[in-house]
């Protein structure tokens, strides 16, 4: 790769862009979805509950994810909503999230009326801060859900010694983090319960499907009833004893999400490797900080974060980007509009029609309007993130590599 001259004339100013090369549309979907469909619509019933593609689906995921205890779904959101309500917790109990995530996070756990308790971020890896998690243990602490953002392994050692002083349930949110894996061992077998997604954005996607599991003998018996209306699927009978939601998946999802996994090595391993070629060719830029791959760790590289730190830069984030983006870089300011406390829903407490009942019936003094999480706030303030797949093109991140340095030769603190 030729390293960018200092004094090349920016794109945004009327030079020539960085980046020719272009990200091609992704074929996702082949012979082997159509296959399985074929097969699928010669079916009696779709119906999931011992029908062939379901049970074809949970074989291939625990080939890969050795969980036995496992309940396909609708989303990643059912599945961690599914997880949540197998702890059967007293309302009013707390949950400590991280405080940038997705709303599937904490969705689940406003419906179980429970407490989601928002903690702080590491500065480099954007995962829960295990520090801060200490910080906000009380007595109604019941669970933490950490979040491998981007597919960036948490910090699973400090979290899980946490969770094992204070006796305390781990669900792993590994929605973004197919592939991804703590200290060689894939992300979802650490914790109580691993949650996966098979959203339409996702590394492998059936447009929506979800899968919860657990090795938790205990916790995964009749696991599947808290997706399933409570039905007893295995002895019979809809006389539910309490009440659950209907979050089943169905046999056209479960035909595409198999053949999916039939490829999951196919589609995170180019995108780990193209993730770390980014990696070394910005590591000499100072005014860049992505998340890290700590020794003994894999990041799955869902996408790229990239914090363009204030104090190296004589632009503003704005600039910064336009700049990037007229090299012909694919990536956008920021990520979420706020932590998650800072939406609206949160500010207002307006979970339930306008009212959150928790709060009003004296079970949590919880007010989100007071919740403040300095570091997340700061790398929602000066993040950028960049699209990524599997089809992403080796030239396009070599030339993506230069734009990144030909900015910085402008922009940099240090000229």
């Amino acid at each position: 790769m030729t390293a960018p001259i200092a004094t090349s004339t920016l794109a945004v100013n009327g030079g020539t862009p960085a980046v020719t090369t272009r990200i091609p549309r992704r074929h996702r979907w082949g012979a082997n979805e159509l296959g399985a469909l074929e097969q699928m619509v010669k079916q009696e019933t779709l119906l999931y509950w011992q029908a062939p593609q379901t049970e074809a689906l949970l074989a291939e995921f625990r080939e890969i994810y050795p969980l036995a205890h496992c309940m396909p779904c609708s989303s990643g959101s059912a599945a961690l909503h599914i997880a949540v309500a197998a702890l059967k917790l007293e309302p009013g109990s707390e949950v400590i999230v991280p405080a940038i995530t997705d709303m599937g996070s904490v969705i689940g756990i406003l419906y179980q009326q429970l407490v989601p308790v928002f903690a702080d971020v590491q500065a480099d890896s954007v995962n829960l801060d295990p520090v801060d998690v200490r910080a906000r243990i009380t007595a109604k602490t019941r669970a933490i859900m950490p979040v491998h953002l981007a597919g960036c392994p948490c910090d699973m050692a400090e979290l899980m010694a946490i969770a094992q002083e204070h006796d305390l349930h781990v669900i792993e949110d590994c929605a973004q983090a197919w592939g991804a894996r703590w200290q060689g061992e894939l992300v979802g077998l650490q914790g109580d319960f691993g949650c996966y997604s098979f959203n339409d954005y996702k590394h492998l996607s059936c447009g929506d499907g979800g899968m919860v599991g657990t090795n938790n003998d205990r916790l995964g018996d009749g696991l599947s009833k808290w997706g399933d209306k409570h039905y007893d699927r295995v002895s019979g009978g809809r006389n539910p004893l309490t009440l659950s939601p209907n979050y089943r998946i169905t046999e056209p999802q479960s035909a595409v999400a198999w053949a999916q996994l039939k490829r999951h090595d196919d589609w995170i391993e180019p995108r780990v490797k193209l993730g770390r070629k980014l990696r070394q060719g910005l590591a000499d830029i100072p005014g860049i900080m992505m998340q890290p791959e700590k020794p003994g760790n894999s990041h799955s590289y869902w996408f790229i974060m990239l914090r363009l730190i204030p104090s190296c830069w004589r632009a503003s984030r704005a600039e910064i980007v336009a700049a990037l983006k007229a090299e012909g870089v694919a990536g956008d300011a920021g990520y979420l509009p706020s932590p998650v406390y800072g939406y609206p829903a949160f500010r207002n407490h307006d979970f339930f029609a306008g009212r959150w009942p928790l709060r009003e019936a004296g079970l949590t003094t919880m007010d989100y309007g007071e919740v403040c999480c300095p570091e997340a706030e700061a790398v929602l303030a000066d993040c950028m993130t960049l699209v990524w797949h599997e089809a992403v093109p080796e030239a396009y991140v070599d030339e993506t590599i230069v734009a990144f340095h030909k900015v910085f030769a402008a922009f940099g603190a240090d000229k």
